[in-house]
């Protein structure tokens, strides 16, 4: 198998890991956590609290009118992994981890999306605090896009890599 060919492969193998583990994750929610019900997890810490977010992230946008929400989270959704297969299609084969944070954006963007098709909304409900600072609930897609991020910052920054 060419490198080109292994490559895709890996692709397809994150980007279906994320969607599935975010998608049943999301099902799971949806089932058993009635909508903005919390379940303490770690106290003081962690809760598993179902939220539906029909903005961006941060609630971006999610203010504005149901049409404007899906057309303008649509097409960027789709612009952005136009953009990441792009990236990852010219990354070389001395980068994996690069790769491996591309492919991990491509499958969080994928997996959101699916929620924005289906429901017109995101399931967030990773919940972490302390005390009453609450970051802003999230979830597995969410978490592979923060992961694949960091991977490409650490690249380009630290690593220093060539264009």
């Amino acid at each position: 198998m060419s490198w080109q060919t292994n490559k895709y492969v890996k692709l397809t193998i994150i980007a279906i890991a994320v969607v599935c583990l975010d998608q049943i994750s999301k099902a799971i929610i949806l089932k058993t956590l009635p909508l903005y019900q919390s379940v303490e997890v770690i106290p003081g810490f962690f809760n598993l609290t179902h939220i539906h977010n029909p903005g961006g992230a941060f609630g971006f946008l999610a203010d504005q009118t149901s049409t404007l929400r899906h057309f303008v989270f649509l097409i960027v959704s789709l612009l952005a992994i136009g953009l990441i297969f792009y990236f990852y299609k010219k990354t070389p084969q001395s980068h994996p981890w690069l790769a491996s944070g591309f492919a991990l954006i491509f499958g969080g963007a994928i997996g959101n999306i699916i929620d924005r098709l289906r429901l017109g909304e995101v399931v967030d409900f990773l919940d972490f605090y302390i005390g009453r600072w609450h970051w802003p609930a999230f979830n597995v897609a969410d978490s592979a896009v923060t992961i694949g991020i960091f991977i490409f910052i650490y690249h380009m920054v630290l690593k220093k890599l060539p264009d």
